[in-house]
């Protein structure tokens, strides 16, 4: 059976620094706290007054304006800014970091860890992940990879971490980490993207647009549970639903003349360059 994400109690744990209150931020605070972690051991760093505020409000956090002082006493730093602030904000926490030595988890999509290092001028324990929107709502997928000086009790910090929003997967060369952008990362919006044009096709033949919205979802949803909670590949669970001569064989062969998996192939490679692209644009060569 396909593995879920870890769900034991995190009431336990170092202190935890998130740097940046935004979406991804919150969604891991709000995950880490349903798993009983300590809300005293979190503080957060926003710039945005109104923001500090609700994050204070909303989840007992301590909430700052500077970054340092977010970061003052924190085992573990979770840099979730976006990617073209990311040297800014390292060369700013360079010096307190390198002085407490904590773990640093990045969570800036292009960044790599070599980039970070040399912003920051030191060698430090760091992870690199790629988290996706369904962590929003505690269904995210999200790819790890560390340095070498991260060590078996902070990769398991990272995991725990991580792991409070979705499901997580070590990836050890950190090159393919561009390929789990395209996959992970940015197949949310392909989901949305063939859910959108199933509704709009049911639309096209007739259906009112808020059953074939609701019929597209629901199928979409049924399929994934199915995927996620039986121990079948993809192509077994399509070939069960592939009467010969049926309508579901119609479908996938109009898919299949219109080349539906060389344009996937096409996307994620697209996808993958472009990962590659950005973090050269970033922070120096790839």
């Amino acid at each position: 059976m396909t593995p879920t994400a870890d769900r034991s109690p995190l009431t336990a744990h170092p202190n935890i620094a998130f740097i940046g209150g935004g979406n991804m931020a919150r969604s891991l605070i709000g995950a880490l706290i349903q798993r009983g972690a300590d809300t005293a051991t979190i503080a957060v760093a926003e710039p945005r007054a109104d923001a500090r505020d609700e994050l204070a409000r909303e989840f007992g956090v301590r909430a700052f304006a500077d970054n340092a002082d977010a970061a003052a006493g924190a085992e573990c730093v979770l840099l979730a800014v976006k990617p073209q602030m990311m040297r800014e904000v390292c060369v700013q926490l360079a010096e307190p970091l390198r002085e407490a030595r904590p773990l640093l988890i990045s969570i800036a999509a292009g960044i790599r860890i070599d980039q970070i290092e040399r912003w920051l001028g030191a060698h430090l324990a760091i992870v690199r992940c790629m988290p996706n929107t369904p962590a929003l709502i505690g269904a995210g997928a999200s790819g790890l990879c560390a340095n070498a000086r991260v060590g078996a009790t902070q990769r398991a910090l990272a995991e725990r971490i991580l792991g409070a929003a979705g499901l997580v997967r070590w990836i050890e060369d950190e090159a393919q980490m561009d390929v789990v952008t395209a996959l992970s990362g940015s197949g949310p919006a392909y989901f949305f993207l063939l859910t959108e044009a199933m509704e709009d096709a049911a639309v096209s033949l007739g259906l009112p647009r808020d059953t074939a919205r609701a019929l597209a979802v629901q199928t979409c949803l049924g399929a994934g549970r199915m995927l996620a909670e039986g121990d079948e590949p993809a192509a077994k669970l399509r070939t069960r639903v592939t009467s010969p001569h049926g309508t579901t064989e119609a479908a996938l062969q109009a898919f299949a003349q219109g080349g539906l998996r060389e344009l996937v192939m096409r996307a994620m490679t697209a996808a993958e360059r472009r990962g590659g692209e950005l973090s050269a644009a970033l922070g120096g060569e790839r």
